[in-house]
């Protein structure tokens, strides 16, 4: 019984691609990255890895996760096909000052891993507050703890 059909000639470019090692080019870990309300989320696609060989670092403003996929083969089974990339996989992220690095949280289901970042709260729009100098009858600023009177239109 075979387990699938295979091309020859593309089971000849492969395992070219495979003895010179293009098969195991870098590849960075597909992004997704968006803001709801005061929060931002960086979705990430780790398939095929637990949850123990992802790991997410912050640096100051810099975010860095690392992926460790891991063949499921053993040493002792016959391969027939080794197409799925595995190795360390590293992706980078520069948050912006207005991001609160020190808040960031990870969850990890289902192959996913999802980063929260919260907006800081010195970066989130304020009212402030207007205050008034007293004035006389007339609309003219009074200095307040003299006896001087300022003239002035207001």
């Amino acid at each position: 019984m075979t387990l699938m059909g295979f091309d020859r000639m593309s089971d000849v470019d492969r395992a070219v691609e495979q003895a010179l090692g293009a098969n195991r080019r870098t590849r960075a870990v597909p992004l997704e990255g968006y803001r709801r309300g005061e929060h931002y989320f960086v979705v990430a696609d780790v398939p095929g890895t637990d949850p123990a060989d992802v790991d997410v670092r912050v640096e100051r403003n810099v975010v860095t996760i690392t992926v460790h996929r891991r063949p499921t083969f053993g040493p002792d089974d016959v391969l027939l096909i080794d197409e799925r990339p595995r190795g360390e996989f590293v992706r980078q992220l520069f948050l912006g000052d207005s991001l609160d690095s020190s808040k960031l949280s990870a969850d990890f289901r289902n192959g996913v891993l999802t980063l929260h970042v919260p907006v800081d709260e010195s970066s989130k729009p304020r009212r402030v507050d207007i205050t008034s100098a007293p004035s006389d009858r007339e609309g003219h600023a009074v200095a307040v703890g003299t006896d001087a009177e300022v003239k002035g239109d207001l």
